[in-house]
């Protein structure tokens, strides 16, 4: 739909306008007035566009104005981040204030001609959207108000087993299917679960495969996503990590990556790591009916263990006959009056409902709607949460959204009224999330950078962080049921859409956004963001992108087989100018391009996994727009360049290097997140003067040469999150032995883990009374030292609300 990202533009272009610095730098260039031109016609537009956005579903006229719309109002922005971009140039060359900066920079030293180029192109711009603007009459668009925040639950509500409504019997039978189906080492027992979306196919399978039977029957339990493209070596590599993670107890650092194998090692890898024991494995959400290629997986599974048992989930019957050993079984929608629990649940505190009972009797009618689906039970409670006026439970049941023809079990209608409810800012940021595979595993750190960089997280006048307020939406749409499987990692969280919130995503911003997940696609030339999750040779890559001329977005989910080189590099540079999220993982290059200072738009820039490149050119210090940067596993870079420190913008940094210490990022004052991996020469994280003052989280793994964190320490006041994982010579927090007190009082978590010779905690642990999560792992001299009262160092922790040692949480 041509609106999916319009109000969210509309949002962020009257703010730039509004912006102390914009207005100077119209003052100055004298386009203060076309300025507020500008802004008083977006601002018009942007009251009605809510109103737009409802009835555009139905009327065509309506939809094709809301594209051109949208179209001018990319332009409008930038223009503006253009204006911005010099800003920022001045404050990084000038001193003093920031009005002398601005003022100094485009009253006398700019040239004029520049000037009077972004003059016309603003005149120019304000034209045509004055034009578009004016035939919204047409269609009679009421100003809107826009919706309030959601109220949404702790994380906490989302993961308990107990949710789980109306599945016992089901599970049961599952269960019975398993113990009865054969046994035989020569065989491997395969029992279909089929069933439409939404009903519960995956949670069922949780069920069984959380059972106390099949954790104590199995040696190992496998859970692997397959999802719509059967891709061999994908699903093997699956197979092998999740055995790593669950049976070897593996905390995620030494999973195998797709790039790293080939298809026959990585045959030969799995049958070493079944090993001879029985297993239990689940292949999620499965698609496949090439009954040759299930063949080759089933043949590759037999490792001579008797009663090795696998539960398939899939929506198709074909897929149920070709891998099953055993009848399907057939999940039915829940009873009503399950359905009914489950939204009550969902829209209600634990016996609040008890307290509304003309509410309860709306839902009745509502639950009705969605055909015993679970899914669309739960979204709907979840909409309702904490609406306590009949007339909203009213609007959703009386919708006209239901008048709409609906095939057998679709439940789009329900999972749609409930994004049509959503606030504006929590719309767009959803939309987005189409260029996700799916089953794609989400966190939250990532996912706040990649909305941060497409400009959809909204500053908040309480000059809250936009990492929190990022953070804040997620949970937001997890308690709406659009984010589930949510799992808690003591300094990150990570969660997955479901399979039909994927395919809302992806028909609400199909004019916006693509997936290319197949050979030979074809993409509408509308399309802003491109995400490859099919490995592409990098002709086919560049054939697709060449067809396309205002891209924003670039991504690679994962890292896939074929490598991008300098061609498609310079490809990007060369057409997409106002490119803001620019992947590049696993790339194939020595270094960077002078070019490269050319895309002054650039929010978002992911050379992770190149294993060539050893430098940057100087230019990449003049994306000044740019907030997130990583260098992760780049194993022969070398040192980042001597203006680096002018990223004045940059929020995040992911870096690997070769050198002793890190310099040249002491002048960084917005950067907020620091992670420093697998630099196995680093033995000083900040020298001399360097202080992130900013810095809110830290996390340090795989340093093998560091031996002690002094004196950076000290140059942290702001810091909430420690992470120090596999240092294997670090011995000392904070030095050795001189007076070394951090100002450390954010300090909110710190996470310790396979630190072999950390011998104590610092004694200055005690005046940490903000610190209320403390995690070590795998640190034994710790262990020992921090037990509980009799402990050497129990007294420095003894204040920590939660202290987790091992994996046990000290009571």
């Amino acid at each position: 739909m041509a609106e999916s990202f319009l109000f969210s533009i509309a949002e962020n272009v009257v703010g730039k306008i509004g912006s102390v610095a914009l207005q100077e730098i119209g003052l100055a260039w004298g386009v203060k007035t076309e300025l507020q031109k500008l802004e008083a016609t977006l601002t018009t537009i942007k009251s009605v566009l809510l109103d737009a956005e409802e009835k555009q579903w139905n009327d065509r006229q309506l939809r094709d104005w809301l594209g051109k719309l949208k179209h001018v109002c990319y332009d409008v922005e930038d223009v503006l981040d253009e204006f911005q971009y010099q800003a920022l140039q001045r404050q990084v060359v000038s001193h003093g204030s920031l009005k002398t900066k601005v003022l100094g920079f485009f009253s006398s030293s700019n040239p004029l001609p520049f000037s009077f180029k972004m003059g016309h192109r603003i005149k120019e711009v304000r034209e045509r959207l004055d034009g578009i603007a004016a035939d919204r009459a047409q269609f009679n668009l009421q100003t809107c108000m826009e919706r309030a925040p959601l109220v949404y639950r702790e994380t906490t509500h989302f993961v308990l087993a107990s949710d789980v409504i109306g599945r016992d019997k089901d599970k049961e039978k599952v269960l019975e299917l398993l113990m009865n189906s054969s046994d035989d080492a020569e065989s491997i027992s395969v029992i279909p679960i089929v069933g439409l979306g939404g009903l519960g196919k995956t949670t069922l399978a949780k069920l069984v495969y959380n059972d106390p039977w099949v954790v104590g029957h199995f040696k190992k339990r496998i859970w692997v996503c397959v999802s719509n493209d059967f891709d061999m070596k994908m699903v093997i590599i699956d197979i092998i990590n999740s055995i790593k993670t669950t049976v070897e107890g593996g905390s995620g650092t030494g999973l195998l990556k797709y790039n790293e194998l080939n298809l026959e090692q990585s045959q030969t890898v799995l049958r070493t790591t079944l090993g001879n024991e029985n297993f239990f494995l689940v292949l999620d959400d499965m698609w496949n009916e090439d009954c040759q290629k299930w063949i080759e997986l089933k043949t590759l599974l037999m490792n001579g263990a008797k009663g090795n048992k696998i539960v398939v989930t899939t929506r198709g019957h074909p897929v149920a006959s070709i891998m099953g050993t055993v009848q399907a079984y057939i999940l039915e929608g829940l009873p009503h009056v399950d359905c009914l629990s489950v939204f009550l649940k969902w829209a209600f505190n634990e016996g609040q409902e008890k307290q509304h009972p003309n509410l309860v009797k709306i839902g009745d009618d509502i639950v009705k709607k969605c055909n015993g689906v679970p899914l669309a039970a739960r979204t709907l409670g979840s909409l309702l949460f904490s609406k306590f006026e009949p007339r909203d439970w009213l609007d959703v049941r009386d919708n006209d959204i239901w008048k709409l023809e609906q095939k057998e079990g679709d439940i789009l209608p329900a999972l749609r009224l409930s994004y049509e409810q959503l606030p504006s800012y929590l719309k767009c940021c959803f939309a987005y999330c189409s260029i996700f595979p799916k089953d794609y595993v989400l966190d939250n750190e990532s996912l706040v950078c990649i909305w941060s960089a497409k400009g959809l997280i909204e500053p908040s006048k309480k000059k809250q962080e936009l990492d929190d307020i990022g953070n804040r939406y997620i949970k937001e749409m997890l308690s709406r049921s659009f984010f589930q499987d949510f799992e808690d990692h003591h300094y990150y969280f990570t969660f997955k859409m479901h399979d039909l919130m994927h395919d809302l995503a992806s028909f609400i911003s199909q004019t916006e956004c693509t997936l290319i997940d197949c050979v030979s696609p074809t993409v509408s030339r509308m399309v802003r963001h491109v995400s490859f999750s099919y490995d592409l040779d990098e002709k086919e890559i560049l054939r697709v992108v060449g067809e396309l001329n205002d891209i924003r977005t670039i991504y690679f989910p994962f890292v896939l087989e074929t490598s991008r080189g300098e061609p498609f590099l310079k490809a990007c540079i060369s057409r997409f100018k106002c490119i803001k999220m620019l992947d590049l993982t696993g790339s194939n290059f020595d270094t960077l391009p002078n070019s490269i200072n050319n895309l002054k738009h650039l929010r978002f820039l992911n050379l992770s996994l190149n294993k060539r490149i050893k430098k940057l050119p100087n230019s990449v210090c003049k994306l000044f727009h740019l907030q997130t940067f990583s260098l992760q596993g780049c194993e022969g870079f070398e040192n980042l360049p001597k203006d680096f420190g002018n990223l004045i913008n940059l929020r995040q940094l992911v870096i690997t290097m070769k050198q002793r210490a890190l310099t040249g990022i002491g002048r960084l004052e917005s950067l907020r997140i620091l992670r420093i991996f697998g630099c196995e020469n680093l033995e000083f994280l900040l020298q001399g003067t360097q202080s992130l003052t900013a810095l809110r989280s830290l996390q340090i793994g795989s340093c093998r040469s560091l031996e002690t964190l002094a004196p950076s320490m000290k140059q942290l006041p702001l810091l909430e999150h420690l992470v120090i994982i596999d240092c294997e010579r670090l011995n000392s927090l904070d030095g050795n032995g001189e007076d070394h007190v951090p100002r450390l009082g954010n300090l909110r978590f710190l996470f310790l883990g396979n630190l072999p010779k950390l011998e104590a905690l610092p004694e200055w642990m005690r005046n940490l009374t903000s610190l209320d999560r403390l995690v070590i792992e795998e640190c034994p001299q710790l262990t020992e030292r921090c037990k509980k009262t009799t402990g050497e160092d129990w007294h420095k922790i003894s204040h920590v609300s939660e202290i987790y040692i091992d994996g046990v949480k000290t009571p």
